[in-house]
């Protein structure tokens, strides 16, 4: 079976997406795509082409949970609205995520275009369906790690990770590759004692949080999903917490310590953002090839 969204089998590849089709008469479609890395790059295509790689997904009847679903999209096509989310792709990094949403508006004219910042259950709730059938409730808390200056996984242009600053003189980077730091709630605050410092951070990280343990107020951002985004609050008992979703720029105007290098969101990104669907492009129609010779 060829994957509309991506090259590689669906029962073999590991990153999964929910896709949800919302017709017009309000019924909706579940489908199932094994590609989810790169899939915010296939909408670039725009409305016409994604409903085209649709009867190629397959429909097991059933969702991925928070923990299986590394990405979704739900096209509502009588309300004209694209929802999406991923874990990894353009979308998800600081310096290509303005341009990745600039193209993607310009590919769907006249279509709403979100962001799931809470996944899978997002989507389940805008079809009329209960959340809650998507949350991983059984599975344990992964503090992220906190990462040196000189560790290796924060060299690369777009090493991601979690910065965290604490008042006005500490910063901390957290690993992307566990749970976001404000799930940990108040527990974060002694982990925070012996993390390493950064000084100011100027990496581009995927998202942050920052801390103000004397008035015990906390805001943050992400440029990914995660579970239960909106509930952060409940993890932060008498605390102020903000969800500036992603607006990372909001930390940066606040608190000096997280001062990304200047890179440039316009032309420039929007440059590689196109040669990156250009690639997936080859790379899906290469996989169809070879599907149609292997049968």
């Amino acid at each position: 079976m060829v994957d509309g969204f991506g090259p590689g089998d669906p029962d073999l590849m590991g990153d999964r997406a929910n896709v949800v089709v919302v017709r017009e008469n309000g019924a909706h479609e579940l489908y199932r795509t094994g590609w989810a890395v790169g899939l915010d790059l296939d909408l670039l295509d725009g409305p016409a082409a994604v409903l085209t790689m649709i009867p190629e997904l397959r429909q097991d009847g059933w969702w991925l949970d928070d923990g299986m679903a590394q990405g979704g999209v739900l096209l509502d096509l009588g309300r004209k609205i694209l929802l999406f989310y991923a874990w990894e792709g353009p979308s998800t990094e600081l310096r290509h995520r303005a341009a990745m949403f600039e193209l993607i508006r310009e590919a769907w004219l006249g279509w709403e275009v979100r962001w799931l910042y809470d996944g899978a259950a997002e989507m389940r709730d805008h079809v009329g369906l209960d959340p809650e059938y998507v949350r991983c409730h059984d599975s344990d808390l992964f503090p992220a790690p906190f990462l040196a200056p000189d560790d290796e996984d924060l060299t690369r242009p777009d090493p991601g990770g979690v910065v965290v600053t604490v008042g006005t003189d500490r910063c901390h980077v957290a690993s992307e590759s566990f749970d976001h730091p404000v799930r940990e709630g108040v527990s974060l605050l002694d982990r925070l004692v012996d993390a390493p410092g950064h000084g100011v951070c100027r990496l581009h990280v995927n998202s942050g949080i920052h801390l103000d343990p004397e008035r015990r107020r906390l805001g943050w951002w992400s440029l990914f999903s995660s579970p239960r985004a909106f509930q952060a609050p409940e993890l932060w008992p008498g605390w102020t917490v903000e969800f500036w979703q992603d607006d990372w720029e909001r930390h940066t105007s606040a608190y000096e310590r997280f001062s990304p290098a200047p890179f440039d969101a316009g032309e420039e990104a929007r440059v590689a953002v196109i040669a990156e669907a250009e690639q997936r492009r080859a790379a899906r129609a290469a996989h169809r090839a070879r599907s149609k010779l292997g049968g």
